[in-house]
């Protein structure tokens, strides 16, 4: 499994409610609020990489209140145990 980072940008006042949506999402492992551009920094884990298009687009943007997002693409953990 391979871990994918989303920053996820809300409407004003939904990041609590969007925060509990994506908490939902099969392939979610934790979620943070966090400053700056994005309101949601989301971690999740998926099988296949080739389907994180589809995930991000099915899962995410169909969500009430999700304005943006910002996928990042993970290869190495270092430290992980």
């Amino acid at each position: 499994m391979r871990a994918v980072f989303v920053m996820v940008k809300t409407d004003p006042g939904h990041t609590t409610e969007v925060a509990n949506h994506i908490a939902e999402v099969e392939s979610f492992s934790e979620a943070y609020s966090i400053t700056g551009q994005y309101d949601l920094l989301v971690k999740l884990y998926v099988d296949d990489i080739d389907h994180v298009g589809r995930l991000i687009e099915k899962d995410l943007h169909s969500i009430a209140h999700v304005r943006e997002t910002f996928t990042i693409l993970t290869f190495e953990a270092f430290g992980a145990r």
